[in-house]
């Protein structure tokens, strides 16, 4: 009783920095109004400023939070799949693979724009794929998956700025970036994401109780009677998915999806029906968090949100490759 009352209030207080926040971000810039001149604004007048706001900050904030609760489940996913606490979906590869794909569609079709996320899903998997068939050797060592999964994102980024600089950043392929730029999004993008990552979300939370399975051995899991290389496929499914619907959207995010992970089971523990709810929270917080940081760091110039999380996450993963000693091999 006392541990599920701790949680709760964990859950709370999470809840209510992400409020705060929320209305700190949409008051950075030359147009600031009052929380109840916010409230009349949107529900009771008409009123020039909460209207710009409305307009230009609120899809950029809403965006980074569904792609931060998006990727913080994946990477939880992606860990508890391949067994393997480095496992990030930027790392290996997935969500450059993802954003490529998106340029490519968006780039040649422009008219497909509203569909880039299932394109985008397609690429994460093939690139999934791609980075297990060349991992494989006799089994799946996670040393093994991060390096094959590194050297095949530098592959997809090297493709993807150059598809960029070729495409010279015109048109609605424009606004993907490698850099995780949220500045150009609109009201469509987050109609976009919202109606694709939602459903996605409630199936990795039906899906919560049995990735715990994948922490024992799979004899085990097998003995219980579930199809372990069946729920594996289940889980990496809808992992990929998260990773793509993002970064069609923002772009590549570095290190989120490691970060938040580690940070959430300090706080709520390993129990994936508990954990990939409060990743989700905690994913939502540190993206908004990142990207009003890099509104503000160098005012008027703007650091795009991917590069803030890659100074953060790179010192943090090296980190967790020194001190984990089971990665060798």
């Amino acid at each position: 009783m006392r541990k599920s009352i701790v949680t709760g209030l964990i859950f709370f207080t999470t809840a209510l920095l992400l409020a705060g926040l929320f209305f700190f971000a949409i008051n950075q810039g030359s147009i600031q109004v009052t929380f109840v001149e916010l409230l009349r604004g949107l529900f009771v007048e008409p009123d020039p400023n909460v209207a710009a706001i409305y307009d230009l900050r609120f899809p950029r904030i809403l965006v980074a939070m569904l792609g931060g609760a998006a990727l913080a489940v994946a990477g939880a996913l992606f860990q508890a799949v391949l067994r393997n606490p480095v496992a990030d979906p930027s790392i290996i590869g997935i969500s450059s693979g993802a954003a490529l794909t998106s340029i490519l569609v968006v780039g040649l079709f422009p008219m497909l724009y509203f569909s880039s996320p299932l394109f985008a899903i397609g690429g994460g998997l093939i690139t999934f794929a791609i980075v297990y068939s060349l991992s494989y050797q006799g089994g799946l060592a996670p040393m093994r998956v991060v390096l094959v999964g590194i050297a095949v994102n530098a592959v997809l980024v090297g493709l993807g700025e150059g598809i960029g600089v070729l495409m010279g950043g015109a048109g609605p392929a424009g606004s993907i970036s490698f850099s995780g730029n949220l500045s150009m999004l609109t009201w469509n993008d987050v109609r976009m994401l919202a109606y694709y990552v939602t459903p996605t979300l409630l199936a990795a939370t039906l899906l919560s109780g049995r990735c715990n399975l994948l922490g024992l051995e799979d004899d085990t899991v097998r003995s219980l009677g579930v199809n372990v290389t069946l729920l594996r496929v289940m889980v990496s499914f809808v992992a990929v998915t998260l990773v793509s619907l993002a970064s069609a959207v923002m772009g590549v995010i570095a290190f989120l999806g490691l970060i938040v992970p580690h940070v959430a089971r300090l706080f709520v523990g390993s129990d994936n029906r508990i954990l990939l709810p409060y990743c989700a929270l905690g994913g939502a917080f540190l993206m908004l968090l990142a990207d009003t940081a890099g509104r503000l760091i160098a005012h008027p110039f703007e650091i795009h949100a991917g590069i803030l999380m890659a100074i953060v996450g790179g010192p943090l993963f090296i980190v967790l490759l020194r001190s984990r000693s089971n990665f060798h091999g």
